[in-house]
């Protein structure tokens, strides 16, 4: 019987699941319990019918200081005799990949709720909800690099580019500068900074808005708009017309009647069903 104390909260009010970090006096940094509670806490997410969007968030002064590095110090690189970049490898695989692949393929919107420092996987964490919104506090630092000669990780990588371009995202995991909230969202980094005061008003707002849309159409609008990157304007027009055969004769009535009567749609609300991992639409249709 395991009866060690939870990292990780869950809440959920009125369709908003909200998943907090809890350990605050590491400022919320990633152990082996957290990320199994974290993965815990997004399979209830993916479970439930009722949740309509989820925020994440840390508890205390930070977001999440990344990895617990007083484990890593304290690693004298004995595996048992194993080699121990496959024991690195197998913890990633393991324990820390396993959220931040169930994060990115949820069924429902999601909000990073950053109320302070966002740094090496904590950053990851950050950058792999659909929506980052940052108190002005908040400072985003990528440290794998230059402070511990690793690369960054968590999917780091693919976040970065996708967000700031190359340039940008060469000089923050090479520098590992830290980045205040105001830059972050000059950069694109994020999606909005607001005061300190205002950030659970803030969130809550997006959260509520969010929750009354369609969840089929926020999960396949995330899943468009990742895979454009790496897809031809023609291939893109297949993918959204794929989207829209589903999703027009879905909710565009209630949509363009409620835009005409001046009030919010009231759309089914129904989530994506199924046992589908992934982007919703893999390629383009082809043509014969």
């Amino acid at each position: 019987m395991n009866d060690r104390a939870t990292t990780v909260r869950y809440d959920l009010v009125d369709g908003v699941a909200t998943i907090t970090l809890d350990r605050p006096d590491t400022l919320n940094a990633m152990n082996d319990d957290l990320m199994v509670d974290l993965n815990a806490a997004l399979e209830r997410v993916r479970a439930d019918d009722s949740v309509r969007v989820l925020v994440l968030t840390g508890e205390g002064r930070g977001f999440c200081s990344g990895a617990d590095l007083s484990s890593a110090a304290a690693d004298d690189g004995d595996v048992d005799g194993g080699d121990p970049g496959d024991a690195v490898a197998d913890s990633m695989d393991g324990v820390f990949h396993p959220p931040i692949r169930l994060l990115a393929e949820l069924p429902v919107p999601t909000i990073a709720r950053v109320n302070g420092v966002a740094a090496g996987g904590g950053l990851g964490l950050a950058l792999g909800c659909d929506v980052a919104i940052a108190a002005r506090s908040a400072r985003f630092v990528c440290t794998f690099g230059p402070r511990l000669g690793i690369v960054p990780d968590l999917g780091t990588t693919f976040h970065l580019p996708h967000r700031v371009g190359a340039a940008r995202a060469r000089g923050i995991a090479m520098l590992g500068d830290p980045i205040s909230a105001d830059q972050a969202a000059d950069w694109g980094l994020i999606w909005a900074v607001v005061d300190d005061e205002r950030l659970d008003e803030e969130v809550a707002s997006v959260a509520a808005m969010l929750a009354r849309s369609s969840p089929e159409a926020m999960t396949r609008i995330r899943s468009a708009v990742t895979g454009a990157v790496t897809t031809s304007l023609s291939e893109q027009l297949d993918v959204e017309r794929d989207h829209q055969r589903v999703l027009i004769p879905q909710n565009m009535t209630e949509g363009a009647t409620a835009f005409m009567e001046k009030r919010d749609p009231h759309f089914d609300n129904s989530r994506l069903r199924g046992s589908h991992q992934g982007p919703i639409v893999d390629r383009p249709a082809t043509r014969s």
